[in-house]
């Protein structure tokens, strides 16, 4: 059989759709998780990003924290959590959010760095303070590449949190690691598809946020 069978057999079979390991529930446990690192990792990125970018300071310190954080593996930092930690969501939350900081905290600061400095002048010029100026001046220009660096970031979490499967907990990658153990590959390949499946969707949210939340002005300058 090849993948599709496979994928076919897996959506087809009505017991994969109902009950504590049906898709729903996998589903969405497998959301909740990405959510939660992905509000983590944004509450760290997004401020220390936004106050570098600004004053222009700290981008070889950041450039170093990103090298880092990408370095780390997953998997290995997962062990060494549940190690520490035991059972529990916060192992899996460590290295999610340790994987999305890097690009967050990045293209924040690439963002707001490359804001045109004249109006950023001109605001500073007529006495307004430096938060609104961040928050007025250069955010609103700034919001394309950060959400981008967001996107980037929750598409990465979405891909990885299938890690929680190996400490016990639920989501998506529940079909995968029990489909490997048990050689059912219909499972795998239904939890791989429904990874995808997933990340794509992530993609299409984005879009359509940054569709709201960017002016059009700034959009057509993008």
């Amino acid at each position: 059989m090849n993948v599709l069978h496979f994928a076919n057999a897996f959506f087809s079979d009505s017991a994969h759709w109902h009950g504590y390991d049906g898709i729903p529930t996998r589903l969405l446990e497998h959301i909740r998780y990405s959510l939660i690192a992905l509000v983590l990792a944004a509450a760290i990125g997004l401020p220390v990003g936004l106050a570098t970018g600004h004053y222009g300071r700290g981008g070889n310190s950041l450039a170093l924290v990103a090298t880092a954080g990408r370095a780390l593996p997953s998997f290995g930092l997962l062990v060494l959590m549940f190690l520490l930690l035991g059972f529990g969501l916060v192992p899996v939350m460590v290295p999610l959010v340790v994987l999305a900081v890097p690009p967050i905290l990045v293209t924040t600061y690439e963002a707001v760095r490359s804001v045109d400095p004249s109006p950023v002048d001109a605001a500073r010029g007529i006495g307004m303070q430096e938060s609104r100026i961040l928050f007025q001046v250069e955010l609103p220009v700034a919001l394309p590449l950060i959400l981008s660096g967001l996107r980037s970031a929750a598409i990465q979490i979405v891909s990885t949190a299938t890690i929680a499967a190996y400490v016990s907990l639920g989501g998506l990658g529940r079909y995968i690691i029990d489909g490997l153990y048990q050689r059912d590959y219909e499972k795998v390949v239904g939890g791989a598809t429904l990874v995808a499946v997933l990340a794509l969707a992530t993609l299409a949210v984005f879009w359509a946020l940054a569709r709201v939340a960017v002016s059009p002005g700034v959009r057509r300058s993008a």
